[in-house]
């Protein structure tokens, strides 16, 4: 039913199912739905976080399909993300949403008009591709930002909108962990779509931009590889661990010369976003 592509990092490299981030989409959809349907019978209103939320999960897994399916080229899905947001720019204008951004060691930094036009849509353009380029492991495009999502929704207002998806997308990261599944573009956009428009519509700007450093940063050493030497990141595989000659990305700076299992990088990697998402608890917390 789905295609299948061969799992790199095993020996006899298996075929697993790619592209089952689908049934995140589909899940999510309508559970959101469900929340905005119960939430408009009891007490109506003109917009709604569910079914803005829901619209920036099915763009996100559109969008990943497509990119599951021709291979979409960077420029495209650096910018398609932007049509995700004028959901978003109009929720947060409806609602008259806090336009200031508190930043640590800096303050209260004010943008006016520009947060709706500018910083929304930079917050889904960027989160969502980040989140994308973080994977290539088993368990690591699924386990790191269902941490983002957790500590987002701590102190969320809107946190009974992540109770259903955050729970199937944990049966998916269990799945994919153990080298089932694979949830493909489908997913990765998907789930990055969800922890940026969440983000935006529970005002967590602040424990999201710590929370995806370690995302940042890996798709920066991605860009700064391929934009000077040309060359893409990659990892030997010896039947048993991972190691790297060179440090091109994430994975390959905690490999370099340095062999570990496929289950260790994983470890290691999500331990660090939760570093980072813990500390983002803490500054709210402190704010």
């Amino acid at each position: 039913m789905f295609p299948k592509v061969p799992d790199q990092h095993k020996v006899g490299r298996p075929l697993v199912p790619n592209g089952l981030g689908v049934f995140y989409v589909l899940f999510t959809t309508v559970y959101l739905f469900l929340v905005y349907f119960l939430q408009q019978s009891s007490h109506p209103e003109p917009v709604s976080a569910a079914f803005t939320l829901a619209a920036c999960v099915l763009f996100g897994g559109f969008m990943g399909m497509m990119d599951d399916w021709i291979d979409l080229k960077w420029r495209y899905k650096a910018f398609m993300p932007l049509i995700a947001a004028l959901p978003l720019i109009y929720y947060a204008q409806f609602i008259h949403a806090r336009t200031s951004i508190t930043l640590p060691f800096i303050g209260i930094i004010d943008f006016g008009v520009l947060y709706f036009y500018l910083i929304i849509p930079l917050i889904v353009m960027i989160v969502t591709n980040t989140v994308n380029q973080l994977g290539g492991l088993n368990g690591l495009e699924t386990l790191c930002p269902a941490i983002v999502i957790a500590g987002l929704m701590v102190f969320s207002p809107n946190w009974l909108l992540m109770v259903g998806p955050l729970l199937f997308w944990l049966v998916l990261a269990a799945l994919n962990l153990s080298g089932k599944i694979f949830v493909g573009n489908t997913g990765s956009f998907a789930i990055g779509m969800t922890i940026a428009a969440f983000a935006i519509l529970s005002d967590m700007k602040v424990n999201l931009i710590i929370s995806i450093i370690p995302f940042i940063f890996n798709s920066s050493i991605i860009l700064l590889s391929v934009f000077f030497t040309r060359k893409k990141a990659s990892v030997s595989f010896d039947g048993k661990k991972l190691c790297s000659d060179s440090m091109r990305s994430l994975v390959t700076v905690i490999t370099y010369k340095r062999p570990l299992s496929e289950r260790r990088v994983v470890a290691v990697i999500a331990a660090l976003v939760a570093v980072f998402t813990l500390i983002g608890l803490l500054l709210q917390v402190l704010s």
